[in-house]
């Protein structure tokens, strides 16, 4: 079994992470730090929880203590992209715990603060930065902050950062750090046309790695749906299991903000208390909501995919689909916030008729069928519908196909 001095790491960083309590790597660790280390452009598949933002932290660590700062450089050496101030927050954390005995200078810059905050960041000598890419920019064209120095860019879920809209951001902050040694790309999935092209422009001969967890790490997370007659039919099973006293911190996802609303207020009814995040919720009452989940104030989170962005939550007990989401990797995200470092994790969707088409679309991306479990006194009173199918065209006859080519010749003319 691999340990982390067998990667070659700096006993010091080695010291931080076995403090941290790791002593095993995980598999996206073991692919990409020796890769890193050999300055490879990289391009990686890597779902929520799988270890990765150690995966680049420790390996970009690794690098700033064995090249030392040049004299004439100032600016930072390392930029980490994250879509989110939650997510760019946590590797900030996690880079602070991995730094805590080499002496490295760690910066974070987010938008949704004072831009004093920053000043001290911006005016010394920070080596690895962590920030969001909207409120760099803005520093950018201030010429308030210099890309030339930049050693390594490592775009964090970069696939959502293109859903959010900042395919624009971020190449020209990628065009920004041309002078730059290394890139790395992690992505949830590389299926998307988007995420494809852009790393083809990015990066440069890259080693492609596929992180995604092995059959019997992902046997972590139990999977399993409840056929449901009714959005009243969906709340009475969830309520069902929100009272059962396995369920000890349980996200919930739902498709939009107004069906966020409705079902906090059906919770509020039934007693169950919960927190709750909306796509467009100021940032101190989105920290105080993630906070009461934290601290176990409350026990249930009821979100939606774009709400719950860049959200990581230690001990997530089970994810609940109230509403399936519009993609399997959305899915895959989603269930991805169970089971993690190790511990089982539960995922439980509830699934209309309607929906039975993205069913589909899950269980062939996942290679797997969901087991279908049904609720003492909750049974469907409906059959399992099952996913539309697409029609065959009829075979034309050898001169139903010559009038057709016929047609298509007069109309070239």
């Amino acid at each position: 079994m691999t340990d982390f001095f067998a990667l070659e790491l700096d006993d010091d960083i080695v010291k931080a992470v076995t403090d941290a309590g790791y002593t095993t790597p995980t598999t996206i660790q073991s692919l990409v730090i020796p890769n890193a280390m050999n300055e490879c452009d990289i391009l990686a598949s890597a779902p929520t929880g799988t270890g990765k933002t150690a995966a680049f932290l420790l390996p970009a660590l690794q690098h700033l203590i064995d090249f030392p700062r040049a004299k004439n450089s100032i600016g930072a050496r390392i930029l980490i992209m994250v879509p989110t101030r939650e997510l760019a927050v946590q590797i900030y954390d996690n880079a602070l715990i991995y730094n805590k005995y080499t002496g490295v200078t760690c910066g974070l810059i987010t938008g949704g603060i004072n831009y004093g905050s920053h000043k001290e960041i911006l005016e010394s000598k920070v080596d690895l930065l962590v920030a969001t890419p909207g409120r760099l920019l803005e520093y950018i064209e201030d010429e308030k902050f210099d890309c030339r120095d930049i050693e390594w860019l490592i775009l964090d879920e970069a696939d959502r950062m293109l859903d959010m809209g900042f395919r624009g951001t971020m190449q020209r902050l990628v065009d920004e750090s041309r002078w730059r040694k290394q890139t790395m790309l992690f992505s949830a999935t590389l299926e998307g046309i988007g995420i494809r092209k852009f790393a083809e422009d990015v990066l440069k001969d890259p080693v492609m790695l596929d992180a995604r967890p092995p059959r019997k790490e992902s046997a972590k997370i139990h999977q399993w749906i409840h056929i449901a007659d009714s959005r009243a039919h969906k709340r009475a099973m969830l309520f069902h299991w929100l009272r059962d006293p396995s369920v000890t911190k349980a996200v919930v996802f739902v498709k939009t903000k107004d069906q966020v609303n409705e079902l906090v207020g059906h919770m509020s009814s039934s007693n169950l208390s919960c927190c709750w995040l909306e796509g467009d919720m100021p940032q101190d009452k989105r920290l105080k909501a993630i906070a009461r989940l934290t601290n176990n104030t409350v026990k249930t989170l009821v979100a939606t995919d774009v709400a719950a962005r860049g959200i990581d939550v230690d001990d997530i007990s089970h994810v609940f689909n109230f509403d399936m989401p519009r993609s399997a990797d959305v899915y895959v995200h989603r269930i991805g916030r169970t089971g993690r470092a190790g511990k089982k994790g539960t995922a439980i969707s509830f699934v209309e008729a309607h929906e039975a088409g993205v069913l589909g679309k899950v269980e062939r991306y996942t290679q797997q069928g969901l087991k279908r479990r049904v609720i003492e006194g909750l049974a469907p009173t409906n059959k399992e519908a099952r996913p539309p199918t697409k029609k065959k065209k009829p075979k034309l006859s050898k001169a139903a196909k010559a009038a057709r080519t016929k047609k298509q010749l007069k109309k070239r003319k």
